[in-house]
């Protein structure tokens, strides 16, 4: 960890053993999930042991009986917000703004900001959304981005809630809709910042969590706002190559307490998503403690990587060749998380942010 609390993203730098074409695999476009299920709990579940690479076929209810008194759950407790905004330049034409988080220093109406199409969307340009809503372009940046200045006389809070849109991942190949806005959230949502959500936590309902406290597992928040680091796939051949986007992060003191005391009494930590796993990596004080604070990290964990914070993971299934995908393996073993998705395949789970969970277990 940097003076500033950043934290360096040299997990990676070990990893010349494996390509990034090793971490491909075959996936039928109908076992893409499009929707979430019916109810979140009913979500399939398949649980990988890092010991012995077995599987096994449950429900996401069934999670809690995975778990023990004594065990701490650590969820990410970032919310999405309506990052989208679609609108008309001057001429007419169609143009959409992806804001991703606000300048420093810059008050609430300056953004950085994804555009499209970039190559139309140049300093100075406009973009109406609504009458009350307007985007201007004020800067181009290297990487492509934009800096944005939101203009209209609304507050931006207003603003979004009124014209922006649910970001959901390309892949989905759909518009946002109202439901959106409730299922693409989890249900502990609280600090808002993401452009994408910890889909890991997205099968947990009200009843589940109150089930897994009642089996004396306890519960605590970390922050990790997800950005579009998230969408996009490893594109170098040695996953070494690739550069991590900074995302931010908040560990509260309660929680740094709570995982000292589990260590204690010999409890197993069990991080709900790949953003937890990052957050509690990038802040590990050896394996009995980990740093409260803020910070940025770019953390990328891919094979080989010894994990200190983490003994059991809940996931989704990834895509290929993506550094969720390479953290799963690094965690549980390429060749047996490889194979686990091949049997998900085979079985007919449901892929990607809205598709079914994975645990894995000692």
């Amino acid at each position: 960890m940097d003076g500033t609390g950043g934290v360096a993203g040299t997990a990676g730098a070990a990893c010349g053993t494996l390509a990034t074409a090793d971490f491909e695999y075959e996936l039928p476009p109908g076992r893409i999930a499009r929707y979430p299920a019916a109810a979140r709990a009913d979500s399939r579940l398949l649980v990988l042991s890092r010991t012995t690479g077995a599987i096994r076929h449950r429900h996401f209810r069934d999670l809690p009986a995975l778990m023990r008194d004594g065990d701490l759950m650590v969820v990410n407790d970032t919310r999405v917000f309506p990052a989208r905004l679609r609108g008309r330049k001057p001429t007419g034409a169609a143009g959409e703004v992806l804001l991703l988080r606000p300048v420093p220093g810059g008050g609430e109406h300056m953004w950085e900001a994804l555009v499209r199409p970039g190559r139309k969307l140049k300093p100075g340009r406009v973009l109406d959304v609504a009458p009350e809503l307007s985007v201007r372009i004020l800067e181009a940046c290297e990487d492509g981005r934009r800096i944005v200045r939101l203009e209209g006389g609304l507050g931006v809070r207003e603003a979004l809630e009124r014209f922006g849109e649910v970001p959901l991942p390309p892949y989905l190949e759909r518009e946002a809709e109202p439901s959106d806005r409730l299922r693409y959230q989890t249900v502990y949502a609280r600090h808002e910042g993401s452009v994408a959500a910890p889909t890991a936590g997205l099968h947990f309902t009200h009843a589940l969590l109150d089930e897994v406290a009642a089996r004396g597992v306890g519960r605590r928040e970390v922050t990790l706002h997800v950005g579009t680091a998230t969408f996009r796939p490893v594109e170098v051949r040695d996953p070494a190559d690739h550069a991590m986007e900074a995302e931010h992060y908040a560990v509260p003191e309660r929680t740094a307490r709570a995982y000292r005391r589990c260590r204690e009494r010999g409890g197993r930590v069990w991080a709900v998503g790949t953003t937890v796993v990052r957050t509690l990596e990038s802040v590990a004080a050896g394996r009995d403690g980990i740093e409260a604070g803020r910070g940025a990290t770019d953390l990328f964990i891919s094979p080989p990587f010894e994990f200190r914070a983490v003994d059991c993971l809940v996931t989704n299934f990834h895509l290929p060749r993506s550094t969720l995908l390479m953290l799963v393996a690094a965690f549980a073993g390429t060749a047996p998380v490889l194979e686990a998705y091949r049997e998900a395949v085979a079985a007919g789970y449901r892929f990607y942010s809205y598709g079914d969970a994975m645990a894995v277990v000692p």
